[in-house]
């Protein structure tokens, strides 16, 4: 058994070779980065409602404005009271990256339904299509 010196350590022509794990870790990070990028982040309202029973439903689209109107009449958006003034402030820029984003409103059963009836008013003043405003139900 013959030892070889280089760079200042030694091994013996015994050792089995040992795979390189740095193109593995690149390709891991690659991904990583590409999940994280194509990933369609959702901010919740912040506050919790009690939402009404439906008879029939269909499910969230991915990619959403989610208000939400508490039974004390307060309109939410991300953890944020706004008011039902706050709305077009809210909506219009997101419109301006997607025109065809749904709104949903997530209002909670003792709400008064003028309050959600002037949210669903101000969200079609703010240019979302008619038929992309829905009421979230459980």
């Amino acid at each position: 058994m013959s030892l070889i010196r280089r760079g200042g350590s030694s091994f013996s022509q015994d050792d089995e070779p040992k795979p390189d794990l740095s193109p593995m870790i690149d390709c891991v990070f690659i991904l990583l980065i590409f999940f994280i990028v194509t990933t369609v982040f959702q901010k919740p309202p912040g506050v919790e409602v009690d939402r009404p029973e439906a008879s029939r439903a269909s499910g969230l689209e991915k990619n959403s404005i989610l208000l939400a109107v508490t039974a004390e009449n307060k309109v939410f958006y991300g953890g944020e009271e706004i008011g039902v003034g706050g709305i077009q402030n809210v909506v219009r820029p997101q419109l301006l990256e997607d025109e065809e984003m749904p709104v949903i409103i997530q209002a909670d059963t003792n709400a008064f339904r003028g309050v959600v009836s002037d949210v669903e008013k101000q969200c079609l003043e703010a240019g979302v299509m008619r038929n992309k405003v829905t009421l979230a139900t459980r």
